[in-house]
């Protein structure tokens, strides 16, 4: 049994603590002074300023850069299964009561977005009776059968199954395998349903908890914008703008993925949906986006939604590269007048640096661009204001001359 109540006290250094009083949740190892106490990694632990004061109440770990993750600021509330069972509760309400997603037995949505609803390390999403639970922190993983049990107490799913995230392994000292946490084990696909168009979801599978739910709204814009239009869905996965452009009546669509798995699934997609006018090629999107644009074909809305491309900073300047390539195929690839939907899930780019980018690459092609949305995840993948970095997901819809 973990322990709710302090087994130690981590100290910061001089002049570090005004972050963690704007409640900013982590707390890196370069900001930290000294432990006092013995406390175990995954244990509860106090911050407390450089002269002794209280600042905040979060889970240790010797393992992770992240030293310690911030959960509370009232010294007098233990992080105990209460605590968290009032937390989780909390994040749901903003789902069912403010944002009314639980709609019928096959909705899809967010539940928890870790630090979005301050509880760092948990992603929790339902996938009609099921739910998909990640966990990012080592601290909250050791305390995932006390989650699973507050969620079934709350959301009452058939079943919980744990999808676990490449190398959090190695960042948490977090040993966790994909599989059943709780209940029945759900099916191979489960259809989920949304804005009326039909998605299958494989749980075990599939990408990320087994669907991109955070493009949800985007999907829906694009497919505004698509009747009538000529569309290139690049890295489609399973499909999604694709279908949302097919359904809108575009004249044709053409999906792009290197997945054989992914395309399988957007060929279901399209099935379920009555969709007929969608292609699927399977091809390393690079490569053929560079291929189509010196045959010379052309597309009146180019959607480009690329995996995560840097995980850490030393990254950065090789995803800039990843992603100026790719709007170099789509400024040849767009016709006149065309559309370009240009999103990006790696949170150390920013808004501006995926903006500034695009402006290069218009202005390097003699393109005009004009800038229509600037646009990020559906509400149910809020930003925290006090971790900003939880704002990861950027969508630019411009109109490119």
């Amino acid at each position: 049994m973990i322990s709710a109540t302090p087994t130690g006290k981590v100290v910061l250094k001089p002049k570090r603590a005004l972050p963690f009083y704007a409640r900013h949740p982590w707390v890196f190892a370069g900001a930290t002074e000294r432990v006092e106490g013995t406390p175990a990694d995954g244990d509860v632990v106090d911050l407390v300023s450089s002269t002794g004061n209280f600042v905040a109440r979060g889970l240790f770990n010797s393992q992770s850069k992240i030293r310690v993750r911030l959960y509370s600021w009232d010294e007098a509330v233990p992080l105990d299964r209460a605590f968290f069972k009032e937390r989780i509760a909390r994040a749901i309400a903003l789902r069912h009561d403010v944002l009314h997603l639980n709609h019928g037995s096959a909705a899809a949505y967010r539940v928890v977005f870790s630090e979005a609803d301050v509880l760092s390390g948990m992603v929790v999403d339902r996938y009609g009776d099921y739910l998909t639970v990640q966990f990012t922190s080592l601290a909250i993983g050791m305390r995932r059968e006390m989650i699973a049990e507050i969620l079934t107490e709350l959301l009452n799913p058939k079943g919980i199954y744990l999808r676990t995230e490449k190398g959090i392994g190695q960042l948490e000292g977090l040993e966790l395998h994909d599989g059943l946490l709780a209940g029945e084990t759900p099916p191979a696909e489960i259809m989920i349903e949304e804005n009326g168009l039909k998605f299958a979801v494989n749980l075990a599978e599939g990408q990320k908890t087994g669907y991109y739910l955070d493009q949800r709204d985007n999907r829906a814009v694009v497919g505004r914008l698509a009747t009538g239009r000529r569309v290139l869905d690049a890295f489609c996965y399973s499909g999604g703008f694709g279908v949302y452009a097919a359904k809108a009546g575009a004249s044709e669509v053409e999906s792009v993925d290197a997945s054989e798995a992914a395309l399988r699934l957007a060929d279901r997609n399209a099935v379920v949906n009555g969709l007929s006018q969608i292609t699927l090629t399977q091809a390393d999107v690079f490569n053929y986006l560079g291929k189509m644009a010196t045959e010379g074909r052309t597309f009146d809305l180019v959607v480009l939604d690329p995996p995560k491309f840097a995980r850490n900073r030393a990254a950065i300047p090789q995803a800039l590269q990843g992603y100026r390539k790719l709007h170099q195929h789509a400024m040849k690839l767009l016709a006149k007048d065309g559309i370009l939907a240009s999103c990006c899930c790696t949170g150390l780019i920013t808004s501006e640096m995926l903006e500034d980018l695009i402006s290069q690459v218009a202005v390097d092609a003699r393109r005009d661009l004009q800038i229509l949305e600037r646009r990020g995840p559906a509400a149910d993948h809020p930003v925290a204001a006090a971790c900003r970095e939880s704002g990861y997901l950027k969508c630019i819809i411009s109109r490119v001359w």
